[in-house]
């Protein structure tokens, strides 16, 4: 007999007045919640904009929610394809069934795609966030309790966990008592967490490397925890595939920590970090597309002062022009009337001409 363990909810649902809620979407909820709060506080901290975190997570929860259930469905398609399975249920989130492989893959590329609309690095912000989503897995870890699923081998244990009979996979319709791994990976999700967060400040971790020793921290307790598993799985050479996931995402993530510090030590400059707000682009683009109209108005609508000024001065210039040529035809009469002159004193007797003797 028992004597100690941890109980199971007699229902995974929780009511909130007439609106029902799932404890496992309740988790995932929490989890978000919780990463974004932290991620926010240590991205201003190195030096960025308040709201970028909250802005850029429009785009990186959905796209995570979609690449955790299309992983999961992926690798484990017994359920929804396979013999009696039923492939709307693929849909059915609320039920669990999320693998966070496929969320961290697809919501980096939520998170490059907000990155870029903002103009930020996304190694940067892949460091703030990194200790937030590990406590997010482990708020997250707590949905499974809700679900009875994913639990270890049998055990006596006083923490082990008590599973009734419709969701022992072991021996269905008794209810036993396992090993809580949903438990074992919460725990160690919250030491990887404190780990990120003292070797961030202890080395100054920059360019991804806070992420990448999540990454690394993660999947090291992952491999030993899902030996402990007895729910269905696929198996590749004997072992499970999460496995085998395990192993590969763990080299690169050391690789990635190996090649990245010889190339970018230490942290990004903190004004990289800035970016640019959206709305002021948005505004810098109407502004932009606002000049060649306001060129156009300017030319189409007269300026009644301009026009005045332009006709003074038009009518000075023809003023000057008309006293220059008649300058001119003044001094062509003069220099016509000289030969004339010239001649008719020729013609005059030199006599007349001699002035007449006063003696």
């Amino acid at each position: 007999m028992d004597l100690a363990f941890i109980p199971s909810p007699s229902r995974g649902q929780i009511d909130l007045g007439p609106i029902p809620l799932r404890g496992y979407a309740l988790c995932i909820i929490l989890g978000v919640v919780l990463a974004i709060w932290l991620g926010e506080r240590r991205w201003v901290a190195r030096g960025g904009r308040a709201g970028t975190v909250g802005d850029i997570a429009v785009w990186m929860v959905p796209f995570g929610l979609v690449g955790g259930r299309l992983y999961h469905v992926i690798t484990t398609p017994g359920p929804y394809f396979g013999d009696g399975g039923d492939p709307m249920q693929a849909f059915a989130v609320w039920k669990g069934g999320l693998g966070i492989w496929g969320a961290i893959a697809l919501g980096a590329v939520g998170a490059w795609i907000g990155c870029r609309r903002r103009g930020i690095p996304l190694p940067a912000l892949a460091d703030a966030l990194a200790p937030g989503i590990v406590l997010a897995q482990a708020v997250g870890r707590w949905g499974n309790w809700f679900n009875q699923e994913l639990y270890g081998r049998e055990t006596d244990v006083p923490w082990a966990v008590k599973i009734d009979g419709d969701h022992n996979v072991i021996d269905p319709g008794q209810a036993g008592t396992f090993h809580p791994t949903f438990l074992y990976e919460s725990l160690w999700c919250i030491g990887v967490a404190a780990l990120v967060i003292w070797a961030d400040r202890r080395f100054k971790l920059g360019h991804g490397r806070a992420f990448a020793l999540y990454v690394a921290g993660y999947t090291v307790g992952r491999f030993w925890i899902e030996y402990m598993r007895v729910d269905d799985a696929e198996h590749v050479l004997g072992m499970r595939l999460n496995n085998w996931t395990a192993i590969v995402v763990f080299a690169g993530a050391i690789a990635y920590m190996w090649i990245s510090a010889r190339k970018h030590p230490g942290r990004e400059d903190p004004a990289t970090l800035r970016g640019h707000d959206e709305e002021s682009d948005d505004a810098d683009e109407s502004d932009d597309a606002d000049e060649p109209a306001a060129a156009v108005n300017a030319k189409a609508t007269p300026d009644p002062e301009g026009a005045k000024s332009a006709k003074d001065s038009t009518d000075a210039d023809a003023d000057v022009n008309a006293n220059a040529n008649a300058d001119a035809d003044a001094d062509a009469d003069r220099d016509a009337d000289e030969p004339a002159a010239d001649a008719d004193v020729e013609r005059i007797p030199s006599a007349a001409r001699k002035p007449a003797d006063k003696g």
